[in-house]
């Protein structure tokens, strides 16, 4: 590109672009499980960890665009990465948070009493283990239950996952 024809702030601008684009595929996931009577905030829905990393992943390789021939260099690719991570990773939490405002308890309901079950049908494997009945009653009570909770836990595993490939990532797509 020209230099005049340069977007202002590419890193904030990709990061955005990609991280919100993210968010939405999580939250069309989330939408879609539930319009198939799937669980939407059961073990399907961690499905939907993929799209973070690779959304980080193809920001930093269109970040290379923008500062072409020389590449962005490494703390750009890498702060895109992690930008872009924390972006999806609010996007995605914001809509599971919205979506389980507007679906009601029903469906919290069914999904803490599908999750309950497979950890009775798990729990002979849980007290095969050292601590086991420790960890068994730790994950019981750790089971979201609110909209709040369901959203943390949502933020926090898309985050540390997106994080985890974005510095690889940058590292990688720096030139």
């Amino acid at each position: 590109m020209e230099p005049s024809r340069k977007p202002l702030k590419p890193v904030l601008r990709t990061a955005l672009l990609y991280g919100a684009g993210a968010g939405l595929c999580c939250a069309l996931w989330i939408v879609g499980l539930y319009l198939a009577g799937n669980n939407p905030y059961g073990p399907k829905r961690l499905m939907s960890i993929f799209f973070p990393p690779v959304a980080v992943l193809l920001g930093q390789w269109a970040l290379r665009w923008y500062f072409k021939p020389d590449g962005p260099g490494i703390l750009r690719s890498i702060g895109t990465g992690l930008l872009i991570a924390f972006f999806s990773a609010v996007f995605s939490a914001g809509s599971v948070y919205a979506f389980a405002r507007a679906t009601g308890p029903e469906p919290i309901a069914r999904h803490l009493t599908e999750m309950r079950r497979l950890l009775e049908q798990g729990k002979p494997m849980f007290l095969k283990e050292k601590n086991g009945r420790q960890q068994y009653e730790q994950t019981y009570r750790n089971l979201a239950f609110t909209p709040q909770g369901l959203a943390a836990d949502d933020y926090m595993r898309k985050l540390i996952v997106g994080i985890l490939l974005s510095i690889p990532g940058g590292i990688f797509l720096r030139k």
